[in-house]
C-alpha cells in the first residue's frame, strides 16, 4: 500500500509541473479562453482540475504579466471573464514548449531499456 501512496503522490506532482503548459497551450490554442472551459479541456485530457486551482494559477499568470483578460455578456448569467495571453504570455509558452521537449527527450532516452511489469 505504501508504494501506491507514494506512486499516486508522484503522479500529483507530475500534473502540478505541467499544468501551466497545458493552461497556456489552452489558451493559445483557443485564442482566449473561460475557465470552465479549460478545466473541461483539462479533464478531457485527464489532467483532472478543480476549480479552486484553476483561479489562483490564473491570477498568478496574470499578475506575471503573461495573461489578460476582457469581460463578455454572457446568455446564461452574469458577464464572463475570458483570459488570452500578452506577448510575454506567448514567448513564455515558446520557452515552456521548449523545455518540455528537451525533458520528453530525455526521460525517453533515459528509460529507452527499462522493461516494466505489469
Amino acid at each position: 500500500m505504501k508504494v501506491q501512496n507514494l506512486l499516486e503522490n508522484t503522479k500529483q506532482q507530475m500534473r502540478k509541473g505541467i499544468l501551466e503548459l497545458c493552461i497556456m497551450s489552452i489558451i493559445s490554442d483557443e485564442g482566449e479562453a473561460y475557465p470552465s472551459d479549460i478545466i473541461t479541456r483539462l479533464q478531457e485530457s485527464q489532467l483532472i482540475v478543480v476549480q479552486g486551482t484553476m483561479y489562483p494559477l490564473l491570477a498568478r499568470l496574470k499578475s506575471a504579466g503573461l495573461l489578460n483578460y476582457t469581460w463578455k455578456e454572457s446568455d446564461a448569467g452574469p458577464p464572463r471573464k475570458y483570459y488570452a495571453l500578452t506577448d510575454g504570455g506567448s514567448e513564455f509558452l515558446d520557452g515552456l514548449m521548449g523545455t518540455w521537449g528537451q525533458l520528453v527527450k530525455a526521460v525517453k532516452h533515459s528509460t529507452k531499456n527499462l522493461k516494466v511489469n505489469k
